[in-house]
């Protein structure tokens, strides 16, 4: 369950199926886990591998079109609709200048047009591909199944830290959620990328926890580990990659971390290599107050409560780089 170096491996079958002995065993793994790394591998998550099979499949249709098809369903960074590669830095984010990120996302969340005022925008309306119909009630079916497991990892995390279970999931309760399909172009698309140049650079999550389900590759995630430097992240099958996200960390008094990670360069070395990430960001609801675990309860520091959807759209405008950069 746990390991002393490196990414954990954890079974959350112990949870969905477990006695209360096993679970007591889990929280304390995850405690630990995220203190130490704020990365987990999990299996035992419920997530039906053949829905995530195909979620990619019609992810990688859309990938596939040419540019003048997907600049039909361009986007801003935070917004619903195609990234092109250049839209975003990450490194931004924590203040490292790097040159764009070789990337390609199609981007959804959650679609409420009942939500009005100045956190509307957290709810707009997502744009669906007509040349790929079956994106929709994939992604649809996905983002459900992500939704159920997020709100159980977060009652996870409330036990953990000795809370009452739902102490962060009643603030989760209207989430400004971001699914994003990541394509990771082969280096023959790209070209050769720059010495700072990375298909993602590095960075921190901003919101609660990120579900990853990732393909392994060359090009593939790193984790910076400290007293380790940067770790490939392990690859099993029919696993995924839960990290906790700045809000989380700010949440729990920066008990838990919230860890810098990239996504290494497209390899020159194999030209053809190329990804496709399946990335679901469970945040919390934009108006929520997230008053910080005081140091008498388990924090680490002192914090102060800020507002959710501020706190996140601070980090989204920071990675945005602009048509002129």
């Amino acid at each position: 369950m746990q390991a002393a170096s490196g990414v954990p491996l954890i079974d959350l079958g112990q949870w969905f199926d477990g006695d209360q002995a096993q679970r007591a065993e889990l929280v304390s793994t995850l405690d630990g886990a995220l203190q130490r790394v704020g990365f987990l591998v999990v299996t035992g998550h419920q997530i039906p591998p053949q829905l995530s099979a195909d979620v990619r499949a019609a992810a990688t249709a859309f990938f596939a079109l040419p540019p003048e098809f997907k600049r039909a369903y361009q986007a801003k960074v935070g917004g619903r609709g195609w990234l092109a590669i250049g839209a975003e830095a990450n490194g931004y984010s924590e203040g490292t200048l790097t040159a764009p990120d070789l990337k390609e996302s199609f981007v959804v969340g959650p679609d409420d047009p009942t939500v009005t005022g100045t956190d509307s925008a957290w709810f707009a309306q997502n744009v669906w591909p007509q040349e790929v119909p079956a994106l929709r009630g994939l992604l649809e079916a996905y983002n459900d199944q992500m939704h159920t497991l997020a709100q159980a990892v977060l009652r996870m995390c409330a036990l953990a830290l000795g809370q009452p279970e739902r102490y962060f999931a009643d603030k989760c309760l209207q989430p400004s959620w971001s699914f994003q399909a990541n394509w990771y172009p082969p280096a023959v698309i790209t070209g050769a990328p720059k010495p700072d140049q990375y298909r993602i650079g590095p960075h921190t999550d901003f919101g609660t926890i990120t579900v990853l389900d990732r393909q392994p590759g060359a090009g593939g995630l790193q984790i910076d580990i400290e007293g380790e430097g940067w770790v490939d992240a392990p690859y099993v099958p029919d696993s995924l990659v839960i990290n906790t996200g700045d809000l989380l960390a700010h949440w729990t008094g920066a008990r838990w971390k919230s860890n810098r990670h990239r996504v290494l360069p497209p390899p020159v070395s194999d030209m053809t290599e190329e990804l496709l990430s399946l990335v679901y960001f469970y945040e919390a609801d934009p108006v929520a107050i997230i008053d910080p675990l005081p140091i008498a309860h388990g924090g680490r520091m002192t914090m102060p409560p800020v507002r959710a959807g501020d706190f996140l759209r601070e980090r989204y405008d920071a990675i945005t780089l602009s048509e002129s950069s």
